[in-house]
């Protein structure tokens, strides 16, 4: 069994003396796990760290072994932001929740694209707009995705302020005043497109090279960002992860707090 493929690099943990198993989040194969020999010395381990892009081959003697990796590197993006927390957090995070929620050798191209177009606008000033919505994305995938196009209770669109934490759909204000201790803020940034949308997700740049899931004509305020993480990091946190009995990582964790 033999393919090549491109891919991000998610995790790379020691395995005997001087290997190590790397898992990576493909373009058409999903997520792959692999053994790199020579993982753990200097050149290679730098090469594997969470986060970069690598050209890989895959070999194995029947398709469910664990099977060996070559890899090349593409693109250092860890080292491009080893000084600037709040972008180095989110490429962990990003890498992390992949490798927590996604099963193993299943395909996700579209989610690939986006977290590929992300990484290499990740020294952009809107970058934390796509990040929000390409976990938006995630959720989708996975099958808890947002409804937050019109209001649960009344069906319209007017004025969409709060998400509730049950559904997963937006709120409008009046409906959800005597509710809203108990509802989510709905960021008005996410409210202008539907990220959650196949045909949009699939193509990662459009005549100005910008993202797909970034619609918003003014660029959000911190406040709104750090809203749009909270939203979805409840959803992922206990509609995902929680019937796993996992936890958001920690990067994902420190995440609204560096955004500024």
């Amino acid at each position: 069994m033999e393919w090549s493929d491109e891919g991000i690099v998610l995790s790379a943990r020691r395995h005997g003396e001087t290997a190590a198993i790397v898992t990576l989040f493909t373009r058409e194969h999903g997520r792959h796990a692999g053994l790199v020999r020579g993982g753990t010395s200097r050149k290679v381990a730098g090469m594997l760290q969470p986060g970069n892009e690598v050209s890989a081959t895959w070999r194995a003697r029947l398709e469910d072994h664990l099977g060996a990796y070559s890899c090349e590197l593409a693109a250092p993006h860890a080292a491009r932001f080893l000084d600037d927390p709040a972008r180095l957090s989110a490429l962990s995070a990003a890498c992390a929740l992949l490798e927590l929620t996604l099963p193993e050798r299943q395909p996700y191209p579209s989610l690939y694209a986006v977290l590929s177009h992300l990484l290499t606008h990740l020294d952009e000033p809107r970058w934390s707009e796509v990040y929000v919505r390409w976990e938006l994305l995630l959720l989708a995938e996975l099958g808890f995705g947002l409804d937050l196009g019109t209001c649960a209770a009344t069906g319209t669109n007017d004025h969409l302020i709060y998400v509730s934490p049950r559904s997963g759909r937006a709120v409008s204000a009046s409906a959800g005043e005597p509710y809203r201790g108990k509802l989510l803020a709905l960021p008005a940034f996410l409210c202008e497109s539907d990220p959650g949308e196949s045909d949009a997700s699939t193509d990662t740049t459009d005549s100005e090279n910008r993202s797909p899931v970034m619609a918003a004509e003014k660029a959000p305020a911190v406040e709104e960002l750090r809203s749009g993480l909270l939203l979805t990091g409840y959803f992922l946190a206990n509609h995902v992860l929680a019937p796993m009995d996992r936890a958001l990582p920690l990067a994902r964790g420190r995440l609204p707090d560096l955004l500024g």
